[in-house]
């Protein structure tokens, strides 16, 4: 097996262990586009592990996101990025540490693409790190999710447009990432509150949260009825089917979907 081909591989199986509801949509693109979206969605869920580590004081995940978006502002070096996690490398997951093979796994034309939206994610992470994730009002929850999620909607957006010239509103791809956000939100409350953190605006309640959610999924709706049928239909088809399936869950007293449930409407989608 060669280098290439082995650190294809790897991608893949990180991809597998972080993300249940992106790994089937991302493994059915086109190569290309598959490497390139695999690329994307593991470099920012290595920066997002850094925001979520609760081993990092507050000042060393402020100053690794600001130099981690410094980095990615021009060609990354594997050896900058190695030096910058060394001191805390029994803290950081593998899904960061091997940030490197994340960014090289992309076809070489999409990199910049990729680099550029996981810099301003990172920068965006680091002001709520620092402010300690104080959302109070809906505006705030709205900053929050664009960095978070609504940022992953316009680069996607922007890599359906190099590779094949599909052209996309920003406006629906952020609203996406939102909606998308806002499930993970509400799934997470419990878990969240635990560690001292509140996502929902003062005086906020699970209905207002909930009517957040399918008001910026019913965007993504949008955003995906534009898109012709086709691997990136279904790639942005499923995670909008598995979140509105989420809510309908959890409004029932489920916590989440269970992984038949997930199969069922994968299937469901792919069957249109």
């Amino acid at each position: 097996m060669t280098e290439t081909n082995e650190l294809y591989e790897r991608a893949r199986d990180m991809l597998m262990k972080t993300s249940r509801t992106f790994f089937i949509p991302i493994s059915k693109l086109p190569a290309s586009l598959e490497e390139a979206v695999m690329s994307a969605y593991l470099c920012m869920r290595a920066i997002d592990e850094i925001e979520d580590n609760s081993e990092l004081p507050k000042e060393v995940k402020v100053n690794l996101l600001k130099k981690l978006s410094e980095l990615m502002k021009n060609p990354v070096q594997e050896t900058d990025i190695n030096a910058l996690f060394e001191p805390y490398k029994a803290l950081l997951p593998q899904v960061t540490l091997q940030l490197h093979d994340w960014i090289t796994i992309s076809p070489q034309s999409a990199t910049s693409t990729v680099l550029h939206s996981t810099s301003r994610m990172a920068e965006g992470m680091a002001k709520w790190v620092e402010n300690e994730w104080k959302i109070e009002t809906k505006e705030d929850l709205n900053q929050y999710t664009f960095y978070v999620a609504g940022l992953v909607g316009v680069l996607l957006s922007d890599l359906w447009r190099w590779y094949d010239g599909t052209d996309c509103d920003e406006a629906l791809a952020v609203g996406f990432g939102r909606g998308l956000q806002a499930v993970n939100i509400i799934r997470n409350r419990e878990e969240d509150l635990s560690r001292g953190v509140d996502f929902f605006p003062n005086g906020w309640d699970m209905k207002d949260m909930f009517k957040y959610a399918r008001t910026n999924l019913e965007l993504g709706d949008i955003y995906t009825k534009e898109l012709q049928i086709g691997p990136i239909y279904y790639f942005c088809k499923i995670p909008l089917a598995l979140a509105l399936g989420t809510l309908d869950a959890i409004e029932t007293g489920s916590e989440k979907l269970t992984r038949n449930s997930v199969m069922e409407i994968v299937n469901e989608v792919v069957a249109e």
